[in-house]
């Protein structure tokens, strides 16, 4: 029978008060001959052991063939020692003894090893480090109406108080994303601290030019300059210098999903829903801190009152189909536009399109599709159909065809079209209808009322649309 910690505290503090041999051990609930050998290990102390119980199975090969290999390349696993000596030795080492050889192979590295990196646990000074950086939501699926949203986090984090904000970015890790991140983060922390440091930019170093990545740094370092800040990057391949956002990436993570869970859904009803819910989720986790974070923003420095520069600025062309080219994406403008250079602000969520100083539209920014044969088009029919209102049959062999229609809904109506109707009849309807959408704001309407009559397998003409939807023909 297995003796306790607790019974031999029993037995002892018995003998202790004055009691026999015999009386403390039925205290205890063993025997008298067990309560003689407790007396007698406490006088003469346990005598250790330095022989083994059992025949050593690696005795044979350690020193001849296993210490070799570790002393060429000291990483070499224990798995694969074994499976070395499974090949060279069949049936003599099975896999059960796999556990011993890691015992071995680690108290060899312990005693004969490379030296090990050190880690230096830093001070956190009040009001000196903030940190950014990004981090993935993986395995939950996001959807805003029903369509997955590809995204990721923008994370920034004071070191002293762990005052946190997290951010919706839609792209990959870019400078836009970055320091739209830290100027909205900054924002409603109300000030900066001395340094801030990220890794960040290793990302959007990549595919990048020696001059365009310089470009970047001189950025950043200009960002952080704005805000007083002295810039700094941990080395790369180091993610532990950064330890102190880098672990805190999956409390952030963890919040969210015990969050969604508790919500009962992973959908929203658009993208500023979702900002919404994750600003509440960090909320809470700050007010936890409260305390700290109060002390922390009272010495940090204050703002300056001009916004820094958080956009990539870049020139498009207006083609003659009256589209430009942004990062592999091809947007529509409208056409009153064509033959213009426009000067692009590039965020992480939008263009902000300018002809010279004078700003002249907002779109939504589209990021190119992983499948690099095909073209990424981000199309608005309503830059469009007033010159194709001109010439309706141009539509039928368009390049742009499918990405001038809304939705799929719509495209499916197209391909009804062509199976009941002559191509310009077909043209003429497709195109009036997409006019009077865009003149009328009823692009569902006509859908709806389209999708109806397809059922019955008939199409209205034009005039029967406009008479319904729109002014009475010419």
């Amino acid at each position: 029978m297995t003796v306790t910690k607790q019974q031999i505290k029993t037995y002892l503090s018995t003998r202790q008060s004055g009691a026999r041999q015999v009386t403390a051990a039925a205290r205890a609930g063993f025997s008298e001959r067990t309560g003689r050998r407790i007396d007698k290990e406490k006088r003469g102390g346990k005598r250790k052991r330095h022989w083994r119980t059992r025949r050593d199975p690696f005795g044979g090969v350690w020193e001849e063939i296993l210490t070799p290999l570790l002393e060429e390349y000291p990483k070499f696993s224990a798995s694969g020692l074994l499976a070395h000596l499974q090949e060279h030795f069949p049936g003599q080492y099975p896999d059960g003894q796999l556990r011993t050889l890691q015992r071995r192979v680690r108290a060899w590295r312990a005693r004969y090893g490379p030296e090990r990196e050190v880690m230096f646990r830093q001070r956190r000074e009040i009001g000196r480090l903030g940190l950014s950086d990004f981090t993935e939501l993986k395995g939950v699926a996001i959807t805003i109406r029903g369509a997955v949203l590809r995204h990721r986090f923008y994370h920034f984090r004071l070191a002293f108080s762990g005052w946190e904000y997290a951010r919706v970015v839609l792209g990959g890790e870019s400078f836009s994303a970055l320091a739209e991140g830290l100027r909205e983060a900054l924002e409603r922390l109300g000030g900066a601290p001395i340094e801030h440091r990220t890794d960040s930019l290793t990302a959007a170093y990549r595919n990048l030019t020696p001059i365009e990545a310089a470009d970047v740094t001189h950025r950043y370092e200009a960002l952080c300059r704005h805000y007083g800040m002295t810039p700094t990057r941990n080395n790369g391949g180091r993610g532990h210098e950064n330890g102190t956002i880098e672990a805190s990436h999956g409390h952030l993570k963890r919040r969210v999903r015990e969050a969604l869970v508790v919500r009962g859904s992973r959908d929203f009803d658009s993208l500023i829903d979702y900002q919404s819910f994750i600003d509440r989720v960090v909320g809470k986790a700050n007010d936890r801190k409260r305390a700290l974070i109060a002390a922390e923003c009272a010495i940090l420095k204050p703002l300056p009152q001009t916004q820094a520069d958080d956009y990539t600025e870049l020139f498009a062309r207006v083609t003659t189909s009256s589209t430009i080219g942004v990062r592999k994406v091809v947007y529509s403008v409208p056409s009153r536009l064509i033959g213009q250079r426009l000067r692009v602000h590039l965020y992480d969520a939008r263009l902000v399109c300018y002809l010279g100083t004078a700003h002249v539209m907002d779109l939504p920014r589209v990021y190119p599709h992983k499948d690099k044969e095909n073209v990424t088009r981000r199309i608005d029919y309503h830059h469009l159909i007033h010159g194709l209102a001109k010439k309706p049959m141009a539509f039928y062999g368009a390049e742009l065809r499918d990405d001038i229609l809304p939705n799929e809904l719509w495209r499916e109506l197209w391909r009804k079209m062509e199976e009941a109707l002559s191509p310009r009849q077909a043209c003429r309807l497709m195109v009036g209808a997409l006019e009077l959408a865009a003149d009328h704001d009823c692009e569902q309407a006509i859908e709806e009322f389209l999708l109806t009559e397809a059922a019955t397998g008939r199409f209205p003409s034009p005039a029967e649309l406009r008479r319904r939807f729109g002014a009475p023909p010419a």
